[in-house]
């Protein structure tokens, strides 16, 4: 398994995520950015959504393509990644097209893009090296299994698709399961 080589990008922001007791962290949340590139992530990672605390919606985590992994948010800091989860958690983007650019259209929720082996390598030794670091850290999950929120399509809006279906049908279960010891989450 290869070494992680963790580069450090902080988003502008992160001094103003709230601050938290990174040994109570018990979750891994996986997602796929629905973007074409890294650098598109980073364009909306500094988005800000949010007034009151001047931040916006990001993973701590992002490994692109080529199994390069970046930590936007440290783990001392709450990123925003999941509804309900993020007090607890880590959030692990993964560079994906997914659904892009029509998230919500009803005829395009088929996510086809492979991960790559470079990606599963480096989010393997990720893994790893969160597991040595936080003795709380026990379960995975999707961002799909904890996000089931639909909304109405953009195109019949009569019709509902699903917020998040990430990290999506394309990821490998099975083989991250069996390189971690880190129970999914039901």
């Amino acid at each position: 398994m290869s070494e992680l080589q963790l580069i450090q990008r902080p988003l502008p922001y992160c001094e103003r995520l709230v601050l938290r007791v990174p040994e109570q962290i018990e979750l891994v949340v996986l997602h796929c950015t629905e973007l074409p590139d890294l650098a598109m992530a980073r364009d909306y990672g500094e988005q800000l959504h949010y007034a009151t605390s001047q931040t916006g919606n990001s993973g701590h985590f992002y490994i692109d393509r080529d199994g390069r992994c970046e930590q936007w948010v440290p783990l001392a800091r709450i990123a925003h990644h999941v509804r309900g989860h993020n007090a607890t958690s880590i959030g692990i983007e993964l560079v994906n097209l997914g659904r892009y650019p029509r998230w919500y259209h009803s005829e395009h929720q088929s996510m086809t893009e492979a991960y790559t082996d470079a990606q599963l390598r480096s989010l393997i030794a990720l893994l790893r090296h969160l597991q040595a670091q936080l003795p709380a850290l026990r379960r995975i999950a999707g961002h799909e299994d904890l996000d089931q929120a639909t909304v109405a399509a953009e195109d019949q809006p009569g019709i509902s698709v699903r917020r998040k279906l990430d990290p999506g049908p394309m990821f490998p279960w099975e083989l991250i399961l069996q390189q971690c010891e880190l129970l999914r989450y039901a």
